[in-house]
């Protein structure tokens, strides 16, 4: 039983790192987060901790090899006392070993995953085995024992060939001792020949179809290019894991998630088309270039500054256009022209009147592309402006963690609904993702701001680390160049709140800086892991502090616009 202090307390210890009270670890540096009652008085293998006014601890451990066990005793008196004990097993990392006897240890292949693969494409096979062998793939593809490092890791690389019939098929490595002795293993993966007979040419499904770079991943997905519409056509060229390789032009490729395509019958044409003319016009919600073309092609878009420009790249394009016809009714382009850049890369480039971009979007209308670009506004107060509020995580998807078991979706949300009433007293029109404790997919997020088009957005959210005591401060976030000036404008304002410097990041991929239809930064308040973050975010007044820095860095960055214009 633990008694109650005289100030009503009752002792305890809430450890949310680690969880368990046995722990096998192969790190030597671990930390024991948690919280204990705000007027406890902390002690670790008899030894004073630090804890906060919310309750909240993190002390850091070194371990050394072996059984460590800390005890951990929390009370406000001598009769009011609660202990807890901790055990880490650490354990070195073992060396890496060679193979002793004929055998293979393990097969990599690359790129990873399942292949589909034709003639000129390259497999690559890493394999760690007995050292001073022979070992082959596919019972042709000699792999050669790597002089270098650890005996016994042979690798080789293999160009498809038009004779090549892998046919849905896990390859065999074959190794070979000096007396002739042989084992085989196969690859975990499988190698399938892209069948000339097989359809090729694929159109994108559904409003959230993206191109990627490469094979990459990081937490927040592979390097996207940019989203394309709907039943845009694609070459495509192969296959790796779940993602479609495609040939955009004659020198590009690109991947495709094969859930965002679906294939056209076999003798459809691969997709090119020469450009008819450019047209430039604008209307009361934009401006637009248009450009004639006879199949819809893949795009990208990119953002230039110093001066603004669009440049839109179309892919499988072959310049025919005569001339570019520019209507006065312009608010935003300045000049449209045209280049073929390489062979089936048709660029065109649209400069801007105003330094900022203020959004811009790529679409067809039947078989011609269009490039819609938002004029800046011309009135830049905040009472004529419509500004999106994005509170991270919700509902299943909490988010990060603080010591004393906060959570980043609620704190995401109790900032997010201080800025909208803040914005709202200014005048500002604030259209908010969720006002109340709710899960909605990121996708979601992002279809519903795409049909809103708010003049700006703000995404909401709270950082974390493993290091719960060096790692703290504030930071914003960006994709686009163009929109930089939005998020470190908001940047400078958090750091006034004493803060310290996380960074303005830019090329970030998080999904909800991805639109290009309207400025928008993400702003990882602080790190809730910290201790000491996370009891100036616990604070409703400094969550208010927060939403009012923010809101005065978008004035920021709004006058800026002003200045320029």
């Amino acid at each position: 039983m633990v008694a109650v202090g005289q100030n009503g307390e009752r002792p305890f210890i809430k450890l949310v790192e680690p969880l368990k009270e046995k722990n096998n670890v192969r790190a030597s540096r671990n930390f024991l987060i948690g919280s204990t009652c705000k007027t406890c008085a902390l002690v670790m293998n008899g030894k004073p901790v630090t804890v906060y006014p919310t309750g909240a601890f993190a002390i850091e451990v070194n371990l050394v090899p072996g059984d460590t066990v800390f005890n951990l005793a929390a009370g406000v008196n001598e009769n009011s006392r609660t202990s807890k004990s901790i055990s880490y097993h650490y354990a070195l990392p073992e060396p890496p070993d060679t193979v002793k006897t004929l055998g293979i240890a393990s097969i990599e292949t690359f790129p990873e995953g399942n292949l589909m693969v034709q003639p000129g494409d390259k497999i690559k096979f890493k394999v760690k085995a007995l050292t001073g062998c022979t070992v082959t793939a596919a019972k042709k593809i000699q792999l050669f024992e790597m002089p270098v490092g650890m005996p016994g890791i042979y690798q080789g690389e293999y160009t498809v060939k038009e004779t090549d019939s892998f046919l849905v098929s896990k390859l065999p490595i074959t190794i070979t001792d000096k007396s002739g002795n042989s084992i085989t293993k196969e690859t975990a993966a499988t190698v399938t020949m892209f069948s000339p007979y097989n359809p090729t040419i694929a159109v994108t499904k559904g409003r959230l179809a993206h191109l990627l770079f490469g094979l990459g991943e990081d937490r927040l997905g592979g390097a996207k290019i940019g989203y394309l519409d709907s039943m845009v056509l694609l070459h495509v060229i192969g296959k790796v894991g779940t993602k479609y390789k495609l040939q955009l032009s004659k020198y590009r490729t690109a991947f495709i998630d094969d859930d965002a395509v679906e294939f056209l019958p076999k003798g459809n044409f691969t997709p090119e088309s020469l450009t008819g003319n450019l047209r430039a016009y604008g209307d009361s919600s934009g401006d637009y270039v248009t450009v004639g073309l006879t199949a819809r092609l893949p795009y990208q878009s990119f953002q230039l500054i110093d001066p603004s420009k669009i440049v839109v790249d179309v892919f499988g394009a072959t310049n025919n256009t005569n001339w570019i016809t520019q209507l006065e009714n312009v608010r935003e382009i300045k000049n449209v022209y045209y280049e073929q850049v390489e062979d089936e890369i048709f660029r065109v480039t649209v400069e801007l009147r105003n330094p900022q971009h203020w959004g811009h979007q790529v679409f067809y209308k039947g078989n011609m592309l269009v490039i819609k670009i938002k004029p800046q506004p011309q009135n830049l107060s905040l009472d004529h402006l419509t500004i999106a509020v994005d509170a991270g995580h919700g509902g299943s998807n909490t988010g990060a963690g603080g010591p004393t078991g906060s959570s980043e979706k609620a704190l995401a949300l109790a900032v997010s609904l201080k800025l909208q009433k803040t914005l709202q007293q200014l005048g500002a029109k604030v259209i908010m993702t969720r006002t109340t404790e709710k899960f909605v997919d990121n996708k979601e997020r992002i279809l519903f701001y795409r049909d809103s088009v708010p003049d700006l957005l703000i995404s909401i959210h709270l950082n974390s680390s493993a290091d719960p005591i060096r790692i703290s401060g504030t930071s914003t976030y960006y994709r686009y160049v163009g929109f930089r000036n939005l998020s470190q404008d908001i940047y400078k304002r958090m750091l006034e709140l004493g803060l310290k410097e996380y960074g303005n990041t830019g090329s970030f991929n998080f999904m909800l800086n991805s639109p290009i239809e309207y400025p928008n930064a993400l702003v990882e308040t602080l790190f809730i892991s910290n201790p000491e973050d996370e009891m100036k975010i616990l604070d409703e007044g400094f969550q208010q502090q927060i939403a009012d820095k923010i809101v005065l860095g978008i004035k920021d960055f709004l006058e800026s616009c002003k200045e320029k214009k």
